[in-house]
């Protein structure tokens, strides 16, 4: 019998897509919510998670992440979407907890696809707005200002924002009511019983939800493996007095730009001690104007001078805040140490605050910043140890407070790796909640609840895309190969003319080399290549082989075997083949 095996493809293909569509919407009419982390789940960064109910879908954050070191070239990373653009009738409405990059950054490439109402807190609304006029829209999408509380409707979903503290102003959880009990969203928090707003975690009305009945909790991870409790962000403050008092030349502060509290403190101490403050860095510029304009960033009349201004003032009279705590290559800091910025430079004497704590992966590059400071002649103060840093996130015994506060039927950890999930989960399980009623869940996992029963059932498309410059997700693992390639071996062009009808090379081989050697002090070695290059091209040539592929093919393998064998290095071989 003979087997049309186009027919025979198409069926496969076709079953395939009906097995992955039965696992999108497995149990279309299941009687509880569906909750759907896509992004944040054994990763910082990129939080997204979709909650669905009766075929409806509330989505909770946006976020980006930047990329590892084996992203070459790589801008930002952000969570595949596919699963809710094939969902997109279902999508409601997005809820946002904060205003820090790993929560907002994705959201204009989700509202260019799906456009549907943001809903969050004034500060948060207001960055996403500073966000959005980056980007062209056709459509603007509808942006609301929720106070902490009130109670709003996202289709059918009643939805509920609950001040917490962190490391930006207008932190929330969100409290998601549906038929079937709450679902509990804590954000990013910590417990400071002395915050810089005077805003403190609304305990009152967390302990209300939890006894109302909370259906299932997802909680922050990140530090689940600090014991104890986070400090406050006033000792912070505390510390920049004594060195302010201290510094006896110009001082620089480079930490979070979205961290407007530390701002705050930082322009609190430059008017107590009589200095002027520049801001540096593009990002930080923005955040610090918004805030402003917001009221969420209290300054002094005269207080904020540009960066062109700096000169014009005495050094033990400015304090300069600048992007760059982590290292970041093209940052103002570390183009300020590598001598390089076009209005700062680094002098002996100088004051060099890094208030932040490394991000895990930019170790190497901070310590490299340190390095050079110091080189330039400046005191150095970095990190936690010295006091002009603190984690906006909760430490063990303030996570086990949560989850008795909330008092959760399920519990979910989010928000961290795939270890600190683990850890959360065995301090759930120490405070008393049921192995079996703790979830650990991947990026993509379905996790089904009701009040009789709760298990991950499916799994739904998910993982990252990655953002390079104007392309969304046109770079992929094979782009990522030949970068990694470039970057450790370089590349070698072969350039040759072939006369077809005389079956003879007419013009080459001609040999440019970039990242591998310096072609005039290899003569010997280039000398070889040409060799090879042409001994393979006649081998074919006598044979009257036409076929390109093969041909350009049975050259790189012949080059590649040559060129590691004396160099033990396989660059890239690009053959470029011409025929007259």
């Amino acid at each position: 019998m003979k087997i049309d095996y186009n027919i025979e493809v198409s069926l496969v293909g076709a079953i395939s897509k009906t097995v992955r569509r039965f696992l999108v919407i497995k149990n279309k009419n299941y009687d509880g919510v569906n909750i759907i982390p896509l992004g944040g789940l054994g990763e910082i960064g990129k939080n997204m998670t979709a909650i669905k109910c009766n075929n409806e879908i509330l989505i909770i954050d946006a976020g980006l992440m930047f990329p590892e070191e084996e992203l070459l070239g790589v801008d930002i990373v952000i969570p595949d979407l596919s699963y809710l653009l094939e969902n997109r009738d279902m999508v409601k409405g997005v809820v946002i907890t904060h205003g820090h990059e790993d929560h907002i950054g994705g959201l204009p490439y989700l509202l260019r696809e799906i456009n549907v109402p943001v809903y969050s807190m004034k500060l948060t609304i207001g960055l996403i707005e500073a966000k959005l006029k980056e980007t062209t829209f056709v459509n603007v999408p509808r942006l609301h200002v929720v106070r902490p509380r009130q109670e709003f409707k996202v289709g059918s979903f009643r939805v509920e924002l609950v001040r917490t503290c962190h490391s930006i102003p207008d932190a929330v959880a969100v409290a998601v009511h549906t038929p079937y009990g709450i679902i509990f969203h804590s954000g990013d928090f910590k417990f400071d019983q002395t915050p810089i707003d005077g805003h403190a975690i609304d305990y009152q009305r967390i302990a209300e939800l939890g006894n109302k009945g909370v259906l299932a909790f997802l909680s922050d991870s990140t530090n689940v493996e600090r014991p104890g409790y986070s400090t406050s962000e006033k000792t912070v403050g505390e510390n920049f007095d004594n060195i302010f008092r201290s510094a006896k030349e110009r001082i620089v502060i480079a930490t979070f730009a979205s961290n407007v509290h530390r701002i705050q403190q930082v322009i609190n101490a430059a008017c107590q001690y009589g200095r002027k403050v520049a801001i540096a860095g593009r990002s930080m510029v923005n955040i610090a104007n918004v805030s402003q304009e917001l009221g969420y960033l209290q300054v002094p009349p005269n207080t904020i001078i540009e960066l062109d201004e700096l000169d014009q003032y005495p050094r033990n009279e400015v304090v300069l805040l600048t992007t760059g705590s982590q290292g970041e290559p093209m940052s103002a800091l570390t183009r300020m140490a590598m001598s390089d910025h076009r209005r700062v430079k680094i002098e002996e004497g100088d004051t060099v605050i890094l208030s932040a704590s490394p991000i895990p992966g930019n170790e190497k590059l901070i310590s490299r910043v340190i390095d050079m400071l110091y080189r330039l002649g400046a005191r150095v103060i970095a990190g936690s140890n010295n006091g002009v840093h603190t984690s906006g996130h909760a430490c063990r015994e303030e996570l086990k407070m949560m989850i008795n506060l909330v008092k959760p039927k399920y519990f979910i950890p989010v928000h961290g790796e795939y270890r600190m999930l683990v850890k959360h989960k065995q301090l759930a399980v120490e405070v008393g909640m049921p192995e079996e009623n703790v979830f650990i869940a991947e990026n993509g996992s379905v996790i089904e609840l009701n009040n009789q029963k709760g298990a991950i059932t499916g799994k739904v498309t998910a993982g990252r895309v990655l953002i390079d410059g104007l392309g969304v997700g046109d770079v992929g693992n094979i782009v990522l190969r030949d970068r990694k390639q470039l970057s450790q071996d370089g590349i070698l062009i072969v350039v040759v003319t072939l006369d077809r009808q005389n079956h003879a090379i007419a013009a080459g081989p001609d040999i440019v080399s970039r990242g591998f050697v310096y072609v005039r002090e290899a003569d010997e070695l280039m000398a070889g290549a040409k060799e090879r290059v042409t001994q393979s091209l006649e081998k074919y040539l006598e044979r009257n082989i036409v076929d390109w592929s093969s041909l350009k093919s049975g050259l790189r393998d012949s080059l590649s075997k040559y060129l590691y064998e004396k160099t033990r290095r396989r660059p890239m071989i690009l053959p470029i083949i011409q025929e007259i």
